[in-house]
Formats: C-alpha cells, structure tokens, sequence
C-alpha cells in the first residue's frame, strides 16, 4: 500500500524548497483570490497541503492574525518554521493527512493549491469533503488550485485528477456556491509550464 507521508517527507528531505516543482516565489494569484473574498485580517484561514509555500509569510506581512497551515510533510512544516522565525508563534501548525484532519475550530477562508488534485481514489475526496464541511463555516471561501484539463497528468511522480469548473463543482456538491475561476500558467524551477485552473467558492 502506498504510503502517502513517507513519499511527501522524502520529497522535502531530499530536495529544497526552492527546487520543488510547486514552488511560487510569488503565491500572486492566490493573493488576489483571498484579498477578493474580503474577509477581515483577524478571521481563521487554513493554508491545507501549505507546507513550505511562502503564501503564509506574505499573510503575516499583511498582518493576518489567524492563519493556519496543514501539510502531511513534518519536514515541510519545519522549513516554513523556520523560515518564519518568530512569526511561526503566531500561526496554528497541523501535521496531518488531509483527509484524516479533525479541525479544533471552523475557519471562514479554506485555501489548498493543488492538495485535492492528488486525491483520485473517490472515497479519499469524499473524506476530504467532509472534513471541508465541518471545518469551512456557513458562508465560509473556498479557494482550490488544481492542475486545468489538458495539463500535466502527474507530480511528484503520481498521479493526479484534472478539473474544470463543471467536474469540480460536481465534486464538492450542492453545499458550495462557484463564484469565479482563474487560470495561471505555473512556470515550474526547472522552466517547464503547468496549466493550473483557480476556483472560488462559497459555503452555502
């Protein structure tokens, strides 16, 4: 059975976090979608699958107060530790797979660049939904980031779940509203371009 921790802690053992083909030096499109939600700097937001992503140094330095990250990877939570310094006192740290993550309290903003995408046993999506219905509040943002249809097929070495706005929706049911979706064209350390697509959704 594969074991989806040990690949993820092997991965940001043996490269850098500057050399991972997700990194963004700049997370600016993710940036835009959450300043868009307009949700104020002091209510919870969960950066899910956040890891060593600088999109929570750039929270921070907007002085967001309530940011969690979550990630499988100890060893990418303990960069992003790092790196912070001691901002990292002031942000919620969650070592856990996805769709096993028991949220101590319920956030208003739910962002996850390319987490869902790597689920492509259904019934690992519909754990993750779940777990997105009890931690996202009424009236709650959903940002999800995943690779476009006619992008790359896998990352990381597996295999991964193409989407567009119509599969996505269909997904995550009748509970999330579709407000808006973005497309970027992700150039990866090692020059290569991805086709992401970007959805913003409401809990309803």
């Amino acid at each position: 059975m594969f074991d989806k921790k040990a690949h993820w802690e092997s991965v940001y053992k043996e490269k850098s976090p500057l050399a991972v083909s997700w990194y963004q030096k700049e997370p600016t499109l993710s940036l835009d979608l959450i300043h868009g939600t307009h949700v104020n700097s002091d209510e919870p937001i969960i950066d899910v699958g956040g890891g060593a992503s600088v999109l929570v140094d750039c929270l921070c330095k907007e002085e967001f107060t309530n940011l969690a990250i979550l990630d499988i990877s100890e060893n990418a939570l303990l960069c992003a530790q790092k790196r912070l310094g001691d901002f990292a006192q002031s942000v919620e740290w969650y070592e856990s797979d996805i769709t096993q993550f028991e949220a101590p309290h319920q956030f208003s903003l739910w962002h996850d660049r390319a987490v869902f995408h790597f689920l492509t046993d259904k019934s690992d999506r519909n754990s993750y939904i779940k777990v997105l219905m009890k931690a996202l509040r009424p009236g709650g943002h959903l940002i999800i980031a995943a690779f476009s249809i006619g992008g790359p097929e896998k990352c990381s070495g597996l295999d991964i779940v193409q989407y567009d706005a119509e599969k996505l929706t269909a997904e995550l049911g009748e509970a999330f509203k579709l407000i808006e979706v973005r497309s970027e064209v992700h150039i990866t350390p090692a020059d290569k371009k991805q086709e992401f697509m970007y959805f913003h959704f409401i809990r309803i």
